[in-house]
């Protein structure tokens, strides 16, 4: 582990702050698909010494009683509880960064004067938050030797292609054309193997579910999962331990994994508030309709914010514990953009400055003593251009 300092200077923008970030672990000299708590079953020369007692085969749902314990029944879904978070963030800590907080005041984006607490999600290994989805994934379920599979946007994909890199899990990742070329290079640099095709992120499901009934691979959903939810949950902990008095979070929505996991962790404590594109309003369609719907996709962050409906696991966490959604344009999001880079050096990609984009235009406007937090999820972004 490396100490880091971050100082975000600029402008007066924040405080200087000081984070522990957890560099990656070494990867563990074993095919970690083939890990069992048998260790006959340990592939040849492993090193027992560090192998990770508590790392169990199967679902972390599953195999965990002490999680089942806490899991909650509301109209027969069964919902995320807080020990299920702790458990995962107990399990994922070798292997993420905590990321930091940057403290500002609306002021320095032009808004009245109160506080604004920045979750710097970009910092995360693989560029945004979903690394945590993935590790999760991979450290609780059991794998097939063949491997697995991931159809993202492309955020998703990096991220499962770095987690299986750094556990030694092979793994083939399917994106749509609309991925940006950075997404698609960091997938290429993590060693997956990647299917370019299709005009979204639909398309990509669909051709990664026909591989995996010809192969045999293991899915690793980018939302309607629930290892995925309980990993991006991680996030809301750590925010809880690292800003004192919050009142609000914005949180980006696309296919629903942030948001869910969040508001599974505040279970209504806090207000979580949704920040979707106008273009791609897939949770605002699902509480209009009573259920996950098909919605039109596209915009500006098409590539991270537009699958074509919520996840069905991700709506009732949603109806009962997110206190509003909103909706923001294009040129909204581009202005965050730019806004978060000038003001703070923040270089967020277009769906990483989503829920800023609600504050910023006023779509969202808090209380005169609402002290607001703001996920910023990613930052695979091409060189800076603002």
């Amino acid at each position: 582990m490396r100490r880091f300092f971050l100082y975000f200077l600029s402008q007066g923008a924040g405080h200087l702050l000081s984070e522990e970030i957890y560099s990656s672990a070494r990867p563990y000299p074993w095919r970690s698909y083939r890990l069992k708590h048998d260790a006959s079953r340990l592939s040849p020369g492993a090193d027992l010494s560090q192998c990770p007692a508590h790392l169990p085969s199967k679902g972390i749902l599953e195999t965990q009683p002490a999680m089942r314990d806490r899991i909650e029944k509301q109209g027969g879904v069964a919902m995320i509880g807080t020990g299920d978070i702790q458990a995962a963030e107990r399990l994922i800590r070798p292997h993420i960064r905590r990321t930091p907080v940057l403290a500002c005041n609306g002021v320095d984006f032009g808004l009245a004067s109160q506080p604004i607490t920045l979750k710097l999600e970009l910092l995360q290994h693989a560029g945004s938050f979903k690394a945590r989805g993935a590790f999760t994934n991979l450290l609780t379920r059991e794998i097939p030797t063949v491997g697995v599979v991931a159809a993202s946007g492309g955020n998703h994909g990096a991220a499962v292609a770095y987690a299986a890199m750094r556990l030694g899990i092979p793994a083939r990742i399917f994106v749509p054309a609309i991925s940006s070329p950075a997404k698609i290079q960091r997938i290429r640099d993590f060693g997956a193997e990647l299917v370019v095709g299709g005009e979204g992120y639909s398309d990509a499901l669909a051709a990664s579910e026909a591989w995996i009934a010809n192969s045999g691979a293991l899915a690793i959903h980018a939302f309607d999962q629930r290892e995925t939810l309980v990993g991006q949950g991680t996030i809301a902990l750590e925010m809880e331990e690292q800003v004192a008095g919050l009142n609000t979070l914005l949180v980006a929505v696309g296919g629903g994994g942030l948001i869910g996991g969040i508001a599974s962790w505040y279970h209504g404590r806090i207000k979580v508030v949704g920040v979707e594109p106008e273009s791609s309003p897939t949770l605002t369609r699902a509480l209009a309709a009573g259920r996950p719907v098909d919605t039109e996709t596209g915009g500006i962050a098409a590539d991270s914010l537009a699958p074509r409906r919520v996840g069905d696991l991700v709506f009732p966490i949603a109806r009962d514990h997110v206190a509003d959604v909103v909706l923001v344009g294009d040129d909204a999001i581009a202005d965050a953009q730019r806004r978060l880079w000038k003001v703070a050096r923040v270089a967020a990609e277009p769906g990483g400055a989503t829920a800023l984009a609600a504050l910023l235009s006023g779509r969202y406007r808090p209380a005169p003593d609402e002290n607001v937090g703001v996920i910023i999820s990613g930052g695979n972004t091409t060189a800076v251009s603002f």
